[in-house]
């Protein structure tokens, strides 16, 4: 019984002893560095991007190294903070779980700014400006000012995007899903369809790149913002690349990069 009793009593010691450490962590937290600063000492931005979603970022069948829009912008980016970039590729799926849980210290890869991402992460100011935009023939005398007017026509889409969503959501239009771009541009090219609906980055840089007899139309949805998203907390690391994007703008580094990808200076609000 004794000896029970002399561990029961240095169990309660213990668990007291532990509890009252537990609370001297929370009445006295370290306070972490900076992001920036942990960034400057280490040289290197960790940035992290889908790899697979071209022109923003893909991976160059050539050289075999990243290339696009994003990895343009995290170039600039880190040569304005004097460090170098380490390029990280993931699932767009775990992107956002992954800087949650610091696999990396940013994400440069089309993340749009919305209220829901806002609570859980900071934004750079915005560095992309884009809305959905159709594609019609290059002869085509019909004109559709929204998807209103496509009722009782054929519009493709890419299978599961947001397109898709926004164009089933209006009654009277039949709709076509492919895997690709490609496969749809070909179809709206031989009259199969009567229209494909795209992000307006995605339609310049198609047209810019393709022979096939096809032509910007409306814009049809609202504009969407993307910014380099980062864990909170940072405010110096804020700072610091809301200034490194005023500098690329200032001396036109950051819209040449978007005429180099799109044809188009998508940097500011239209």
């Amino acid at each position: 019984m004794h000896i029970r009793f002399l561990n029961t009593t240095r169990r309660a010691l213990l668990s007291t002893a532990a509890l009252a450490a537990g609370l001297a962590v929370v009445a006295a937290p370290v306070r972490a560095a900076d992001l920036i600063d942990t960034v400057k000492a280490r040289g290197t931005l960790r940035i992290a991007m889908e790899g697979t979603y071209p022109p923003f970022n893909f991976k160059d069948a050539k050289t075999g190294q990243l290339a696009g829009y994003d990895v343009d912008v995290a170039k600039l980016v880190c040569a304005k903070l004097g460090v170098q970039p380490e390029f990280v590729t993931t699932e767009w799926a775990a992107i956002l779980a992954g800087l949650a849980a610091g696999k990396y210290d940013a994400i440069v890869s089309q993340v749009g700014i919305t209220p829901r991402r806002q609570q859980a992460f900071d934004f750079s100011q915005p560095y992309t400006y884009s809305a959905p935009q159709l594609i019609v023939r290059r002869n085509e005398e019909a004109t559709y000012r929204s998807l209103a007017d496509l009722k009782g026509r054929t519009v493709g889409v890419g299978q599961g995007s947001v397109f898709e969503q926004q164009v089933r959501a209006v009654p009277g239009i039949e709709v076509k899903h492919y895997p690709a771009a490609p496969e749809n541009l070909q179809d709206l090219a031989f009259g199969r369809i009567d229209a494909a609906l795209n992000d307006s980055l995605m339609v310049a840089y198609l047209l810019k790149n393709s022979q096939l007899p096809i032509r910007a139309g409306a814009r049809v949805g609202d504009v969407e913002r993307t910014g380099i998203a980062f864990r909170k907390g940072n405010p110096k690391f804020h700072a610091a690349i809301d200034k490194a994007l005023d500098e690329a703008r200032a001396d036109g580094s950051l819209k040449q990069v978007s005429l180099k990808w799109f044809g188009v200076d998508a940097t500011h609000a239209p």
